[in-house]
């Protein structure tokens, strides 16, 4: 046997605590500069998937980038929104370029679990530095708010190269990053409540851009959607 499992976690009994990862490497250590000595000795509990287990950080980092997607995602963050961890966690998922805290620096992190880690953030000052920056790139502003006269999400072409960006939890995207947005989505919803989660909402849009561009999934065309189960 040369690699313990790396299903990723294990029990050994009713009442053993569950055990996250895998334990120290069993056989003849591999070779090459992406093994971490001290993970392959002691064993590697990180939330990292299977393919990475063992890896050094910055290993893991730059095969993640030699893949990233083309896809931004921008978040304001004017009042600390708790969101934004959520959001750069899903953003990992999905596998974006970067994303971009526009407004404080400071977020709280706990939500991210470690993910941030492996994902680029990069901050901005103001709506207008994050502008500045998104046209220099040639990237599409998409703000996500479903304020008056937004389009859906669901029968909207997403751009390949573009940035998703989101407001906080209950103001919403800021009426100066609307004014400057390429295009304004909403996420189509069927229920009693105005607005879903912020962080529930970048994961559904992050989504939308992989059924698309990952999987080539067109949307349906505005005239072909029936809203509500039942009509």
């Amino acid at each position: 046997m040369t690699e313990p499992d790396a299903s990723g976690s294990r029990q050994d009994d009713d009442a053993a605590p569950r055990v996250v990862g895998v334990g120290p490497w069993q056989g003849e250590w591999p070779a090459g500069e992406r093994w971490d000595p001290e993970l392959l000795r002691e064993g590697d509990r990180r939330n990292v998937a299977d393919q990475y287990r063992y890896w050094r950080m910055d290993a893991i980092i730059a095969d993640l980038d030699s893949r990233r997607h083309a896809f931004h995602v921008a978040v304001e963050n004017w009042e600390h929104d708790f969101n934004i961890g959520s959001v750069v966690r899903t953003a990992n998922a999905f596998l974006a370029r970067e994303v971009h805290i526009i407004g404080r620096r400071r977020w709280n992190r706990r939500g991210a679990m470690v993910t941030d880690r492996y994902q680029h953030v990069r901050h901005h000052a103001s709506v207008a530095e994050f502008v500045e920056w998104a046209r220099g790139e040639g990237l599409a502003v998409l703000a996500i708010d479903n304020v008056p006269g937004s389009q859906l999400l669901e029968t909207f072409e997403l751009p390949e190269r573009c940035v998703l960006v989101f407001g906080q939890e209950g103001p919403g995207v800021s009426e100066e990053l609307v004014a400057e947005a390429d295009a304004v989505l909403a996420i189509e919803q069927f229920g009693s409540t105005r607005s879903i989660n912020a962080g529930a909402a970048a994961a559904v849009t992050m989504h939308a851009w992989i059924r698309r561009h990952v999987f080539e999934q067109r949307p349906a065309p505005s005239s072909e959607v029936t809203k509500g189960a039942g009509a």
